[in-house]
């Protein structure tokens, strides 16, 4: 008979509650559940905020996020699972760090929150009470955290700069002129 710890039943805690809110939140944006817009409205936000293909960035997010928690929450493939969902709020971070730190003015705490909370999973393990451990670890070798993070930061870095650039030459191609010639 196993006994389960503390770290055992508090990366279960952790794994179900930011796993759950995250698959969610995937969700909304690939189904339209819980009041979410479904892939074509999503898409035509993600579009707005310099994301684009705009329905490829919805899917791509979706995915990440409702993916990503669903296997954190069941303790599966944890270190890709949470770096997936981390470069999700990485790059949903990047929408909303000109407001601020603070959500309640647009900021970017929520998708922080979220995003290390599940670079820490990664980085931890699911904990005994997992199906990674139930099968042995499998898909949780120590060798697949820093290549699912690694390659998550550079897949991350290049959709955030790519956006980011989107943005700035937007912006720059809507201010007014400043002489007439």
């Amino acid at each position: 008979m196993t006994c389960y710890n503390r770290r055992d039943l508090g990366l279960l805690l952790l794994r179900l509650s930011t796993g759950g809110v995250l698959a969610a939140h995937g969700a909304q944006k690939l189904f339209g559940w819980f009041g979410g817009h479904g892939l074509e409205g999503t898409g035509q936000y993600m579009e707005s905020i310099g994301y684009a293909p705009g329905k490829l960035s919805a899917t791509a997010s979706g995915l990440a996020e409702a993916g990503g928690g669903t296997l954190l929450a069941l303790g599966l493939a944890t270190p890709a699972a949470g770096a997936a969902a981390a470069g999700g709020m990485a790059g949903a971070a990047a929408v909303h760090m000109p407001h601020g730190f603070f959500a309640q003015e647009g900021g970017y705490e929520y998708a922080a929150t979220l995003g290390l909370a599940t670079a820490g999973l990664a980085i931890a393990g699911p904990g005994r009470l997992s199906l990674d451990h139930a099968l042995g670890h499998v898909l949780d070798r120590g060798w697949m955290v820093p290549v699912a993070l690694g390659v998550t930061a550079a897949a991350t870095a290049v959709m955030v700069g790519a956006r980011n650039r989107r943005v700035r030459q937007q912006a720059e191609g809507e201010q007014e002129t400043l002489f007439e010639e």
